[in-house]
């Protein structure tokens, strides 16, 4: 049985009453095609897409992004530099803190037209602080539509790279949007979400029957995998990519073959720390290959303010979720990744 808790705004409504100011417009505009470029092949920066495993608090995300926005005055003649700010949180077991989406307060009950206020007011303050535009999880394909006017990249997770409608809604997005591969690591799977993102589509959204043209910057995203044991398995490692990139490459129906790397997940067994390495590794390896260096185009990153985890809100700028890197290493990872572009 659903019970009926509170009417929630339509997307029109909440847009309507929280718009984007035509000066933050410009900056989106530039950002978007910035990110574009990237996967399309057109420029030689890479992707960044960095930040807190999930945005749980609107001043210490403002502080991050910042501090992120200075840092990108150093590195945007190399790097993209996209902020996560993920205000939808899976849960393995369906249970627990969901995000600000649902929860604005993480102590408190759910409120999510409160939820969706305080996302829009974080993002606005974000870009005016920073000059960067963000990018989150689309784990609800019918959430996208109260944030479509202010995300610059959008994110498929590992568990809903299978799921029809997210396949179905990202072939309508008009950013790049990174599909990852699922837990179990199937390239065919991964290879024919992109395929449907990529496709038009016809479909119910939002009340209307919708179509799409598709969305032709739809790529691969890595973040390792799980044997059936639950054991991580990397792949992030030169002789997978390149696997990958065969797989791409036999597949005369997808365009624009890109992949980014996310180090933290199945890859780096959620041991935060382990990102660093194996941002090192990747950046060799486009190095040594220039098929490698042609089809990696950046990377996901987890940090925030204070590396580590806690389980309440008590140390200002940690996560409660996934353990991330601390603000020093973030800074230092990203000098050194513009470096050896």
């Amino acid at each position: 049985m659903f019970r009926r808790q509170n009417k929630i705004p339509s997307a029109e409504e909440i847009l309507a009453a929280q718009p984007l100011p035509a000066s933050l417009q410009k900056i989106k505009r530039e950002r978007d095609e910035l990110c574009k470029d990237v996967i399309a092949g057109r420029t030689d920066k890479l992707l960044v897409v960095i930040g807190p495993c999930s945005a749980h608090e609107k001043a210490p995300v403002l502080e991050y992004v910042r501090r992120l926005g200075a840092l990108n005055e150093k590195v945007k003649e190399k790097l993209v530099l996209v902020p996560r700010i993920y205000t939808n949180k899976p849960r393995s077991k369906g249970v627990g803190y969901k995000g600000m989406f649902s929860q604005p307060d993480p102590e408190e009950k759910e409120d999510i037209v409160k939820g969706i206020r305080t996302i829009r007011e974080l993002h606005l303050q974000a870009i005016e602080l920073s000059g960067l535009t963000a990018a989150d999880e689309m784990l609800y394909p019918e959430n996208y539509a109260y944030m479509e006017d202010l995300l610059t990249y959008v994110a498929v997770g590992a568990r809903s790279s299978e799921n029809q409608m997210h396949r179905l809604v990202a072939s309508g997005i008009e950013v790049p949007v990174g599909i990852k591969n699922n837990t179990g690591g199937s390239l065919p799977v991964l290879l024919n979400s992109i395929y449907a993102a990529q496709s038009p589509q016809v479909f119910k959204y939002h009340s209307w029957q919708v179509a799409t043209e598709g969305n032709q910057y739809a790529h691969a995203v890595l973040r390792g995998m799980e044997s059936t044991s639950g054991t991580d398995i990397p792949n992030f490692h030169y002789e997978t990519v390149m696997r990958v990139a065969e797989e791409y490459a036999a597949r005369s129906d997808l365009h624009m073959p890109a992949i980014i790397i996310d180090t933290n997940h199945s890859n780096s067994g959620k041991k935060f720390a382990q990102q660093i390495r194996i941002v090192n590794e990747v950046m060799q390896n486009r190095l040594y290959d220039g098929g490698f260096k042609k089809i990696v185009k950046g990377f996901m990153i987890e940090s925030f303010l204070v590396e580590g985890c806690q389980k309440h809100d008590v140390v200002f700028g940690q996560s409660i979720t996934d353990p991330c890197l601390g603000w020093e290493d973030t800074e230092r990872l990203v000098l050194s990744i513009a470096e050896n572009v």
